[in-house]
C-alpha cells in the first residue's frame, strides 16, 4: 500500500515542453512519483509527492518545479508538532 497525504495539495509540476525523458527524476524521487510511459516521463501519482525537491534539484532542463516545504510535507510537520490537524493551508491563501 503507497501512502498518501493531503489530496489535490501537491505544487509538484512537469513542463513535457522542457522535459527531455533523460530519466534522472526517475532515479531521485523517493516515492515513484513520476514514471516513464511511452518514452516520456509523466506524473503517475501527484497525490503521493512528499514535496522533496530532489526532482526539480536535480532536473538537468528545469522541466520540474516543486517547491519544497510546503503542502503536505510542512503540513504534517507542522501537525505532528502542534498535535493540530494536518492542513496544508490552500483555503486561507497558504501553500497552492
Amino acid at each position: 500500500m503507497k501512502l498518501k497525504y493531503l489530496k489535490n495539495v501537491a505544487t509538484l509540476n512537469l513542463d513535457s515542453d522542457k522535459c527531455t525523458s533523460c530519466g534522472i527524476c526517475l532515479d531521485v524521487c523517493p516515492r515513484e512519483v513520476l514514471v516513464e510511459k511511452e518514452s516520456r516521463v509523466v506524473i503517475q501519482d501527484r497525490d503521493a509527492c512528499i514535496e522533496c525537491g530532489a526532482c526539480a534539484l536535480n532536473c538537468p532542463f528545469a522541466a520540474i518545479t516543486v517547491r519544497a516545504g510546503v503542502g503536505c510535507a510542512s503540513a504534517l510537520i507542522k501537525a505532528g508538532l502542534t498535535g493540530g490537524e494536518a492542513t496544508c493551508g490552500c483555503g486561507d491563501g497558504g501553500c497552492c
